[in-house]
């Protein structure tokens, strides 16, 4: 089992802030169109994976990283600052 969070507008479209996925998938890739099936909300928020960032287990990480068991995966659009 893995758990999921949800940050930005990402969080808001999804409408929650985490959820848990049972029999994950290996990458975040993978991971992607599994969570889109979940509902239409799911769907449109995760439609452009570039337009994405991934983190695993509090380490930023590319769509094709690895995910372990018990893994703590975070989806959230792009941080900028100024």
């Amino acid at each position: 089992m893995i758990t999921v969070l949800y940050f930005g507008w990402v969080r808001e479209g999804i409408g929650m802030d985490e959820e848990r996925i049972e029999d994950a998938p290996a990458t975040v890739a993978e991971l992607l169109p599994v969570l889109a099936e979940r509902s239409p909300a799911h769907a449109e928020a995760l439609r452009v994976p570039a337009r994405l960032r991934f983190a695993i287990n509090q380490e930023i990480a590319p769509d094709d990283a690895q995910i372990p068991p018990g893994a703590e995966v975070a989806i959230f659009p792009p941080v900028t600052g100024g």
